[in-house]
């Protein structure tokens, strides 16, 4: 079973001593680390799936994990095993110990809009960015553990403490819906643990050994629910890799790797320096850039793929003529070696660079993927649906009670649901249970009130079904029952309306699947819809070039790869520069750098436009720091204006741009 890993592979695999860190660098084999190490466990070592949790920080992760152990051992039980994201394993705790943290076992999981909705209607005037904002610093506070009264205490200026006392009362209105948001699935399991030590031993007794993928991302909330469950014993494999720590502006802690040498004294550590998807080249560019940042562990990728190609770099004249070289460079490329579409992408810092990109593909008729465009679950049909499931398994939830009770319209307008809101808040009841007490008859005119118990009626009849009959049957009655086909066509265009009633259909037919597939009712599903995410596989699938952000790229390779507007500026981004923050900046382009299997090509701007004004541009002080392999293109017409005079690292490129 271990005869195809490198002998660090097969130390980290066969170490079960104690607290083991990996550090495995892009590229290395983590992966294969962790499924292998579940097989040995089960094959070699008699432990028994149900005692081992692997996880992860996606959906599509955890699947392909889980792919992976099953083709180790072909044909073994592997019943119990968890493998699963954080978020997921935090809501299974969640619903199995509901009672110990005051909640329904058919609580409501509030993603991202809903949050924000209960964000806007807390803050009334607040605009779109302001509420973004606060649910932002909501989700730090959640994230490092601070409760409303903490954020409170420690509020440095009146903006902060604003944004504590919102904290407070969107804390109240989450227990008055029965509903947790995203940060809570693991938030509440940690401070749980905390207080419940029988509940502790119970989750720890069931988890043995624990595996932790991407262990640079984990943020203050995570790693506490991490080392609860292993408590002294700490049969932990954490994976992870400094290096590729970019997601600190979402609470992610690099810190936490030094946090478990301090934690546990005996860890273990072990490095997989070795790369199995780029060419050395690459690879030296690569450990030359990230030898600028101070190291919390030394390690160097290298790899037996042979040198490949050279390291390319181009001048540009502005952001059009970047985007049409680019292509023109990628048709070019992919004739002359025969490739597919889906071999190459064009990874940039932020989504408004991919404009121009677009436009250029779509002139050529190129088919292209745009990674960070709307979620499948973001999608209107899709949620009307799910605020059904939602109530049907908690009447408490009253943003699902609205939108259901709304979609498709029943007569039912804001100023009878304000009336009826007045009236449960008042009584301190949901919107559901008020619709049904005698005393809503004096608040809520009488036709409106007959039409919102007709509808009450309704969900309680579907939720009766729920529990007992399969998903596929319920759901598909339940979208005849509301006509929502009828809806759709007549509130947009028919090709519109058409497009929206396939991604039903889609939607219905694969909550059907999974309801058979894992033996479970509409009930048991519901809370799942929130954790998933449909279309990963779909997207892999599709030949077509690949666009994406550094940041939604990580994870990923590809063979040829583009990485535009490496300029001061963009990357690294002016706000990280004026904050001091570089080296998180260094780590991104490398995630970009190393995302390469057999080409890499780098190219900036001689100036951009910002609005009406244009702006002269520098090349990133990362390209020089990439060694001095690095072929460069660009002639004295398309070079940036000599404004980097007298600045060592730009010597190279006045010399070979024609700048000197």
């Amino acid at each position: 079973m271990l005869s195809k890993l490198n002998p660090p592979q097969r130390e980290a695999v066969k170490y079960l001593d104690g607290p083991l860190l990996v550090l495995a660098g892009a590229g290395s084999g983590k992966t294969r680390v962790i499924t292998h190490k579940i097989a040995y466990l089960v094959e070699e070592c008699g432990v028994s799936p149900a005692h081992i949790a692997a996880i992860t920080f996606t959906n599509k992760a955890a699947r392909e994990m889980q792919e992976r152990i099953g083709k180790l051992l072909p044909g073994r039980g592997l019943k119990g095993l968890t493998v699963s994201t954080f978020h997921a394993l935090g809501a299974r705790i969640l619903r199995q110990e509901a009672k110990l943290v005051g909640l329904k076992p058919g609580f409501s999981i509030l993603d991202a809009g809903d949050s924000a909705a209960l964000v806007a209607e807390l803050t009334r005037n607040a605009d779109k960015a302001q509420v973004r904002a606060l649910q932002t610093r909501i989700s730090n506070w959640k994230n490092a553990l601070v409760d409303p009264a903490r954020a409170r205490d420690e509020a440095a200026d009146a903006l902060e403490l604003a944004a504590a006392r919102l904290y407070g009362e969107y804390e109240k209105m989450l227990c008055a819906y029965q509903a947790v948001d995203f940060d809570d699935l693991i938030r509440r399991p940690a401070l749980l643990f905390d207080a419940e030590p029988e509940a502790l031993a119970r989750w720890a007794g069931r988890l043995h050994t624990l595996m932790v993928d991407e262990y640079q991302d984990t943020n203050r909330c995570q790693y506490r629910l991490l080392t609860l469950l292993a408590g002294t014993r700490a049969a932990l494999t954490a994976v992870g890799d400094d290096d590729q720590s970019i997601y600190a502006w979402r609470g992610a802690d690099v810190d936490n790797l030094s946090q478990l040498a301090r934690d546990y004294p005996q860890l273990r550590v072990i490095k997989l320096e070795q790369n199995y998807r780029s060419t050395t080249s690459i690879l030296k560019a690569a450990n030359s850039l990230i030898g600028h940042n101070p190291k919390l562990f030394e390690k160097r990728l290298w790899s037996e793929r042979g040198h490949g190609d050279a390291v390319a770099a181009t001048a540009c004249r502005d952001g059009e003529h970047e985007a049409e070289l680019v292509v023109m460079k990628l048709m070019a490329h992919k004739f002359e070696h025969r490739g597919a579409h889906r071999d190459y992408a064009i990874l940039y810092r932020g989504n408004h660079q991919a404009r121009v990109f677009e436009q250029q593909l779509r002139n050529h008729k190129i088919p292209y993927l745009l990674s960070g465009g709307q979620s499948y679950f973001d999608r209107a049909e899709i949620k009307d649906l799910t605020a059904y499931l939602r109530l049907i398994s908690n009447g408490d939830d009253d943003p699902a009670f609205i939108r259901a009770l709304t979609c498709p319209k029943r007569g039912i307008g804001a100023a009878t649901l304000e009336a009826l809101g007045r009236y449960a808040g008042g009584r301190q009841v949901s919107l559901f249970e008020a619709a049904f007490e005698a005393g809503a008859d004096s608040h809520v005119p009488a036709k409106q009130l007959a039409g919102i118990r007709e509808f009450g009626e309704f969900i309680n009849r579907m939720a009766s079904r729920a529990g007992r009959e399969p998903a596929g049957e319920v759901l598909e009655d339940l979208v005849r029952a509301i006509d929502y086909e009828r809806h759709l066509f007549e509130a947009f265009e028919p090709r519109e309306a058409e497009s929206k009633w396939a991604n039903v259909r889609d939607f219905v037919d694969w909550l059907s699947r999974k309801g058979v597939e894992e033996d479970k009712n509409l009930l048991a599903l519901t809370q799942s819809v929130a954790l998933i995410t449909m279309l990963d596989k779909q997207e892999q699938d599709s030949d077509a070039v690949q666009l994406a952000t550094l940041h939604a790229a990580k994870g990923l390779e590809f063979r040829h790869v583009f990485l535009v507007g490496v300029e001061e500026g963009i990357l690294p981004h002016q706000s990280a520069v004026d904050a001091g923050n570089i080296e998180e900046e260094r780590r991104l382009m490398y995630v970009g750098i190393t995302r390469a299997q057999h080409s890499l090509h780098l190219s900036w701007c001689a100036r951009r436009k910002l609005g009406r004004e244009w702006r002269n541009c520098e090349p990133s002080r990362f390209i020089a720091e990439m060694g001095d392999d690095l072929k460069i293109a660009g002639g004295k017409e398309d070079a940036p204006p000599d404004k980097a005079a007298g600045r060592a690292r730009f010597a190279q490129f006045k010399a070979l741009l024609g700048g000197a």
